[in-house]
């Protein structure tokens, strides 16, 4: 016997990530051959019950991230970055797996540890495992090559996040069985696996599909893959999707059962739950009983929560709406793992930013309503909930137990229960109905024989081996022992094949733009990388025909290619239309051309402080003009927010709308150095005529050389300050060292 030590490969020792640095797809191409998965099996994080962060206790957070981008607002926090205690998704669709890797980083950081790479071309289409075929499969991780360099990628960028990621696709079509074995050798963590799916929306036969999902099933369980079921297809495809709520939980039932009778732990079995409804449809009273009755039913399995996908539009803040309605709904009642589902889901424009964002909205909205079921609980006891909750559940034992009594599962697919625009038992007879003699590979199971013997692990059924030969990872003896290791026992014994097109591959596509990359060129990019695309957004006082033709006319005079609306919304017939506009942008800019801005040149605190103290510094702040913003002012000034105050200076602040013939004279009555102004409401140009007014005034007052004037808002930048006469101007995110040191070096220059 071969010893079972020696059976695997060791995995190869990458270097690790510099976060300053892109990802070098090309190392990772190189000696892909030799890679192994340094880990198999799914993933769950680690919880941290009552976590302390910043000044804040979390109920339901993970360990955090060691690197990570966090919330837009988290610099009010001293960039604190919780993690939700769910596992969240990414759904990666570039269609280019060198593309795919970069935005599995991005995702990374903003905190998605479960990767799916998945649409367009789907593997339920194919009839038999692919390998060594072209890369660009839409964004779908069907070959070997794909799969192995997106895992060897994602051990780097967990490394260098501190989390394990998990990576999923699917286990579906007539290629299920080989897939899944393709995935427990490369380390694949997660995978839909659903036969009814491929009954119902692929038309494979429907005995063949059950076949193959007891033999991909079985592999799963053996590699510690995570089982996500395809359910949720049901209200993404119905007609009316509120109505099929009776028929999901039926077909999770199904699927739990059969994966649990050929041998999938129940807790590797993860149920695809989707809210069916979506606003201007009362949605939250709809769906709530719906999430309720599914957990009751399905308690012993996981929930993976998806956003509502069948009333999606292009628009994204409606999708982003809907998606925060679906996450409130997990939080009132469960999700272990929190599926993230962007705008491009509506427009099929797969763009990595969209991926971020939705993460990001999940993680906002998750971390936002931490511990909310300890202060606002579902009351199950309300009449109109406890009786919706039972409805859905009688009407759903209705079903099965009208479908048992019609014969089955295959005799209901044949008489089209599935898919049906009714309510059940309410039916409409528009279901999908399937022909259980038909179908994709129909005819194709062939009975096992009397001497049938599979010397290989894992293997479903009837394996005339002698008894023990179950395999090791039941701790007994392994039937590859006879033939000195299968693939499952021995990873040396994987084979790979790279690349069969010349042209459409990796190391192809990266060639092409290998000179512009050694160059460091810039240039837009949101599906794959240089591919110039940007997106415009414009409102156009003209009807939404007429926007939509004038939007495409100003792209083209914008020097902007293949020009393609994206998103239109009517704001009034008459009055206008908001347009979104696609286009290609045929420009690279050298980085060496560009000047930057320098970041600011603080001064100590000790230097500050001694020189402030030394002139009893003063200075006269104010909100001007008809403005009644206050707070970025007080940032300033404030000591308690490390403004001003902090070194010494003695601040006099006028408040708010305040005239600016007060601010000046209030100046010179205390004697300041320094006139420190802001405007935040800037319609009409507000901020320059309030800065142009203040320098004319301080001349006319002859006290322009005694004073430092100093301007700030969220529309105003240095270059714009001084065009109006200040001495400096300061916008968003300014911190008071950057207004202090300022002060001090001008006073220094100017003997004041």
């Amino acid at each position: 016997m071969t010893d079972p030590d020696a059976r695997f490969g060791k995995p190869l020792t990458d270097a690790p990530l510099d976060p300053n640095e892109k990802l070098d797809v090309g190392a990772l191409l190189d000696g892909l051959a030799e890679y192994r998965p340094r880990r198999h099996g799914w993933t769950w994080r680690t919880l941290v019950p009552g976590q302390r962060t910043h000044e804040f206790t979390y109920h339901e957070t993970s360990e955090p991230l060691e690197r990570g981008i966090p919330l837009p607002a988290a610099h009010y926090f001293e960039s604190i970055d919780p993690q939700p205690e769910c596992v969240i998704t990414t759904e990666i669709a570039s269609g280019r797996p060198e593309d795919d890797i970069r935005r599995m980083r991005m995702a990374a950081w903003h905190g998605a540890d479960h990767i799916m790479v998945i649409r367009t071309a789907g593997q339920s289409h194919m009839d038999g495992l692919l390998e060594g075929t072209p890369e660009g499969v839409g964004g779908i991780a069907v070959t070997r090559k794909q799969v192995r360099l997106s895992r060897r990628a994602l051990d780097l960028i967990e490394d260098e996040v501190g989390r394990p990621i998990n990576f999923h696709s699917y286990v579906s079509g007539v290629a299920g069985p080989e897939i899944a074995v393709m995935f427990a050798e490369e380390g694949v963590n997660g995978a839909h696996q659903d036969p009814q799916y491929n009954v119902l929306y692929r038309n494979i036969n429907m005995y063949r599909s059950f076949v193959d999902a007891a033999v991909a099933k079985h592999i799963m369980a053996a590699a510690g893959i995570l089982q996500i079921d395809g359910a949720h297809n049901a209200n993404a495809t119905a007609v009316k999707a509120w109505k099929v709520m009776p028929e999901l939980l039926v077909q999770h039932a199904i699927n739990c059962a059969y994966s649990e009778a050929v041998g999938m732990p129940a807790d590797r079995i993860a149920l695809s739950t989707v809210p069916p409804d979506a606003a201007p449809a009362p949605c939250m009273r709809m769906d709530l009983p719906f999430a309720i009755a599914l957990r009751d039913l399905f308690g012993r399995y996981k929930m993976r929560a998806q956003q509502n996908t069948r009333y999606m539009e292009s628009d994204g803040r409606d999708a982003t709406v809907s998606h925060v309605m679906n996450l409130l709904i997990s939080r009132l009642t469960s999700a272990d793992i929190q599926s993230t589902i962007t705008p491009d889901e509506g427009r099929n424009v797969p763009w990595h930013y969209n991926n971020v964002a939705a993460v990001d909205t999940a993680k906002q909205s998750l971390i936002g309503m931490d511990g909310l079921r300890e202060m606002v609980r579902v009351d199950r006891e309300n009449p109109e909930l406890k009786a919706r909750v039972r409805e859905i559940k009688e009407r759903a034992v209705l079903f099965l137990e009208a479908m048992l009594s019609d014969g089955g599962y295959f005799a209901g697919v044949e008489k089209a229960y599935f898919v049906d625009s009714g309510e059940y038992p309410e039916t409409n007879d528009d279901g999908i109905a399937r022909d259980s003699a038909g179908g994709v590979a129909v005819g194709s199971i062939v009975p096992r024989a009397a001497d049938y013997l599979a010397p290989v692990c894992h293997h479903f059924g009837e394996n005339h081996l002698p008894a023990g030969y179950r395999g090791r990872s039941f701790g007994e003896a392994a039937p590859c022992d006879l033939i000195g290791g299968c693939t499952l026992c021995d990873d040396t014994k994987v084979p790979f094949i790279d690349e069969l097109d010349p042209e459409d591959n990796a190391k192809t596509r990266l060639a092409q733009t290998a000179e512009a990359r050694r160059a460091g060129l810039i240039t837009p990019e949101v599906e794959w990388a240089g591919d110039g695309i940007v997106a415009v957004t414009m409102f156009l006082p003209a009807a939404e025909p007429v926007a939509e033709a004038a939007a495409l006319e100003l792209g083209r005079a914008m020097n902007l290619e293949d020009c393609e609306v994206i998103h239109k919304r009517v704001m009034h017939p008459a009055e206008g239309t908001l347009i979104e506009l696609k286009g290609r942008l045929d420009v690279a800019v050298d980085p060496a051309s560009l000047t930057l801005l320098e970041p600011a040149d603080l001064l100590g605190d000790d230097e500050m402080r001694e020189f402030v103290h030394a002139r009893n510094v003063r200075v006269v702040a104010a909100t001007v003009g008809e403005d009644e913003h206050s707070v970025g002012m007080r940032e300033i000034i404030d000591i308690k927010h490390g403004g001003l105050e902090k070194w010494g200076f003695r601040v006099t602040y006028l408040g708010t709308s305040v005239p600016i013939e007060k601010v000046l004279d209030a100046a010179i009555e205390h004697a300041a150095s320094a006139v420190l102004i802001s405007t935040i409401i800037t319609h009409a140009d507000v901020h320059r005529e309030m800065m142009e007014k203040l320098s004319a005034l301080a001349e006319e007052k002859g006290v322009r050389d005694k004073l430092l004037l100093i301007a700030g808002g969220t529309q105003v930048n240095d270059e714009i300050a001084r065009e109006s006469g200040m001495d400096a101007g300061f916008g968003r995110r300014t911190k008071g060292a950057a207004v202090a040191s300022f002060i001090v070096r001008k006073m220094c220059e100017r003997g004041l």
